[in-house]
């Protein structure tokens, strides 16, 4: 854990862009290279146009790390998931404003199974429609690229929602984290965390450096 701007900042290696012909090994990498979560990213090619990992991915990892694992759940009606990736071994599990109808319910779903709870929103979802949910949830997500693809560019707008959000839970919420995904390199991740994150996910800045999963965390810890 870094600490920048009075926050304790912490990483959190997305498995979206790990090598999947050895996936259990990479995530042991980005556990000993001080990762504090390990984010796994589950697409259904409805909500999002790709399809990527489910339960039974989530359950293969579970033993081979005891830290948290954060389940992002880029799927349209999430309610239908919750008890399968709670039994698989989730620690957290994120939903998505734009993906649910009835996201209080969910969010107490969520905290039923005892699993921490999050709210995520897109690049284009204005910050002022999770106001009235921020006060449930352990941690705000915003996307910083359209969700559905590793390897993109980190969208620059989404600076001050980031500070937008940054605000309304040190009034709502303290404590509540704020995680940001999507473009996280060693050029955003400065700016996310001045813009008030305290979680970085990444993913391909992580796993596909040549220099390994370990050198390519600290070059990220380094600019923060």
């Amino acid at each position: 854990m870094t600490q920048a701007t009075n926050r304790t900042i912490k990483l959190a290696p997305s498995i979206l862009a790990a090598d999947f012909s050895r996936l259990g090994a990479q995530v042991q990498e980005a556990d000993r290279a001080g990762a504090e979560r390990i984010h796994v990213d589950v697409m259904d090619g409805h909500f999002v146009p790709n399809i990527s990992m489910g339960p039974l991915v989530l359950k293969a990892i579970r033993p081979l790390t005891k830290l948290p694992l954060e389940v992002h759940l880029m799927i349209s009606e999430p309610d239908r998931y919750l008890e399968d990736f709670a039994r698989a071994g989730a620690d957290s599990l994120l939903v998505h404003y734009e993906g649910d109808f009835h996201l209080h319910r969910t969010i107490h779903a969520i905290k039923d199974l005892g699993k921490k709870s999050g709210v995520v929103i897109n690049p284009a979802t204005a910050a002022c429609v999770i106001e009235e949910i921020v006060a449930d949830v352990d941690l705000v997500l915003v996307m910083t690229v359209n969700p559905g693809f590793g390897g993109q560019k980190f969208i620059r707008n989404t600076l001050g929602k980031i500070g937008r959000v940054r605000e309304m839970i040190d009034k709502m919420k303290p404590g509540c984290d704020l995680e940001v995904d999507g473009g996280i390199d060693t050029t955003s991740a400065p700016l996310a965390v001045k813009a008030g994150a305290d979680v970085l996910v990444a993913g391909s800045s992580i796993f596909h450096d040549q220099r390994g999963v370990a050198a390519a965390m600290a070059a990220l810890r380094a600019t923060f």
